[in-house]
């Protein structure tokens, strides 16, 4: 079977995400379906602008057996499995450290996604996932417990995020929209229309990360 195709497909990937600041250094990694039996994902430990087609790696399905790539599979590869699996409808699964989105993971909460136009590629919210290391099984499955087929956006407690789609690049726009569903909430916690919690001190620490003037939003 040739994988070529997909295995390219998630290098321009990658390469867009890391453009954008969303993956950094070796840190996230891209999960594509290739047919009912394989997925292809990412290398562990391998920098985003040296990759190459083959060392993307690719799993079965069913048993995470790897049967083409060069290198190890991302670390995260269960995660993107058990994700895989549920939403049948999805062919790609990212998971990014992207930084408002991230930060917002902080909060240890899910995201009511109150605006129409984040509703329609997201659902009506980012999900939480319960913290857990990064890489393990545990994590995977909490990711697993979380799912949920109206819901496409997971935020990882203290870690990142992971989004799933129907496309790479409509999975790339999901986090998008997620980074600006996040900067639309601190914005407005910071003005006062939102809160943060009980923290009075929450407010004043994230008026001094975000410069609320830089980030577009929807009104």
């Amino acid at each position: 079977m040739n994988f070529d195709q997909p295995r390219r497909e998630v290098v321009a990937t990658c390469l867009q995400l890391a453009d954008k600041g969303y993956l950094a250094g070796t840190a996230g990694n891209v999960a594509c379906r290739i047919d009912t039996e394989h997925f292809a994902v990412t290398p562990t430990a391998t920098d985003y602008y040296v990759m190459r087609p083959d060392d993307i790696c690719v799993l079965r399905l069913d048993n995470l057996v790897c049967v083409a790539g060069d290198r190890r599979p991302s670390i995260e590869h269960r995660l993107h499995a058990h994700l895989l699996r549920a939403r049948r409808d999805c062919r790609a699964s990212i998971h990014t450290h992207q930084p408002i989105a991230s930060a917002y993971t902080l909060l240890g909460r899910a995201l009511d996604i109150q605006c129409p136009a984040y509703q329609l590629p997201l659902g009506q919210e980012a999900a939480l996932v319960s913290y857990a290391p990064s890489g393990t099984s545990r994590l995977a499955s909490k990711l697993r417990e979380a799912i949920r087929p109206e819901i496409n956006a997971y935020l990882l407690c203290n870690h990142g995020v992971v989004c799933c789609g129907p496309t790479l690049s409509e999975t790339v726009a999901r986090l998008e929209t997620l980074e600006l569903a996040c900067a639309a909430f601190f914005r407005d916690a910071i003005v006062g229309r939102a809160s943060l919690g009980s923290d009075p001190s929450l407010s004043e620490v994230l008026k001094q990360l975000l410069n609320c003037e830089d980030l577009e939003c929807v009104q």
